[in-house]
């Protein structure tokens, strides 16, 4: 059973003596941990992993996205409606908990809603940060999924934030300097940005073309700023497919299941065509696992380098 808590009144006390695996996800709002990384989420759980979510804000200023939930009460109560859908899918996933950092959804880049001194995006640095310090300490996780630095493809002001708290955190918790009254340090060991590429939106693409079907993916997605050049990590999430779909499914306001992007193919055709989730490996305190920062910077011309199909790799002999 998933229950919401926050920082400040955790669901739970510290799991140093819980599973030898624990993974730790920051998301900007609800129905981001569904599009990005709820199968590799559900492989680690089906692994006996501790998986816990951090939402940043509620999504309280999304739009209806799905024209059958546009009825008279939705938007009223989209607040409420959206953390029920997050509860539905975060159970399908599979997480353990839920912590919201709880702040308000900034709306997208240059609306009204980036003034709001409760939004996410006017939130003091040091005090978002200690927040999520607050949630890793508690957590212990050794692996952190987060945001990447670059978000020209969809510049959304709280998944630039997720990223800009992400790295200090990751980076603090481990240091007893830093916020001293919010436990213990602990240092993660792995960070990860989660990422869409280029190749399964192409194999994606064709197929909806070989197929004879008209494809979502117009020629301005492939003229997006693509990060396959810097994927490192790929995880085979075959037999974890359909939770990333149910889980989305649950997401009844923001996504519509006539939506020909989400589920415009057969599903025994979808789940077969790009059965991984691609990620980065930013940060790595592994010995004999390099991350992006110690490594030379790869061009966009340059194809991936895939050095892990494991999140956990060069840690498990360890835990």
């Amino acid at each position: 059973m998933v229950s919401l808590s926050t920082p400040d009144h955790p669901t739970d006390s510290a799991h140093v003596a819980g599973p030898a695996l624990r993974l730790l996800t920051v998301h900007a709002h609800p129905d981001d941990e569904s599009s990005k990384g709820a199968s590799t989420v559900a492989k680690y759980k089906s692994e006996g992993a501790r998986c816990v979510l951090v939402c940043c804000t509620g999504g309280e200023l999304g739009d209806i996205a799905n024209p059958a939930m546009d009825k008279p009460g939705v938007k009223e109560n989209l607040a409420e409606i959206r953390l029920d859908e997050l509860a539905r899918a975060t159970r399908i996933i599979g997480f353990d908990d839920v912590v919201m950092l709880g702040y308000l959804d900034s709306g997208m880049k240059d609306s009204a809603g980036n003034d709001d001194p409760a939004s996410f995006h006017q939130a003091d640095l040091d005090e978002a940060v200690g927040r999520l310090v607050a949630i890793i300490r508690r957590e212990r996780p050794q692996v952190i999924l987060t945001y990447a630095d670059n978000q020209q493809g969809y510049p959304h002001p709280d998944h630039v934030k997720v990223h800009d708290i992400s790295i200090p955190a990751f980076e603090r918790a481990g240091k007893a300097s830093w916020y001293p009254e919010l436990g213990d340090a602990w240092q993660p060991s792995k960070l990860y940005y989660s990422t869409w590429s280029k190749a399964r939106a192409v194999a994606t693409h064709e197929r909806f073309l070989a197929l004879g079907l008209e494809s979502p993916y117009g020629a301005d997605w492939f003229d997006r700023p693509w990060q396959d050049h810097r994927i490192t990590t790929r995880i085979d999430v075959a037999a974890h497919y359909d939770v990333r779909v149910n889980a989305l499914m649950a997401h009844a306001t923001q996504i519509d299941p006539t939506s020909k992007f989400w589920f415009g193919l057969p599903h025994d055709v979808a789940r077969t065509i790009y059965p991984y989730e691609d990620y980065i490996l930013a940060r790595s305190l592994v010995e004999g696992v390099r991350g992006e920062d110690l490594q030379p910077a790869p061009s966009p011309e340059d194809p991936p380098v895939i050095r892990e199909s494991d999140l956990f790799g060069g840690l498990r002999p360890l835990i």
